[in-house]
């Protein structure tokens, strides 16, 4: 059974930093894309970045130059370096991913169950 798990949420002050990871486990032959997506409260779910294997990258236009994302594929595990927080960035923040693994062969589509981000002083 495949599992993406997030850590790394909680609270912070505008302006600071979190660190966000998504781990990856069970029966993986490989993953493609990897990418964040985020829902505030009352909200539709957005994208906030997406990595390929090969380390490509894309970010919603809004989020670029504040937030980094970035995967060790030897560990199975995406990063996302959120800086100069805003209360805006205030939400559940979910890791997705494409993968095959031994379980039906097939590329599949899986998320985790989210990680809370809250930004207010």
């Amino acid at each position: 059974q495949v599992q993406l798990v997030e850590s790394g949420g909680g609270l912070v002050q505008p302006g600071g930093s979190l660190r966000l990871s998504c781990a990856a486990s069970g029966s993986i032959i490989a993953i493609h894309i990897m990418a964040w997506y985020r829902q505030a409260l009352g909200k539709q779910r957005e994208l906030v970045a997406r990595i390929a294997h090969d380390g490509g990258t894309n970010y919603a236009e809004s989020l670029k130059g504040r937030f980094t994302i970035s995967r060790d594929n030897a560990k199975n595990t995406m990063y996302l370096q959120m800086d100069s927080l805003e209360p805006g960035d205030t939400a559940v923040y979910y890791c997705n991913a494409a993968i095959r693994s031994t379980q039906d062969y097939a590329w599949s589509n899986y998320w985790g169950q989210g990680t809370q981000v809250t930004v207010s002083s």
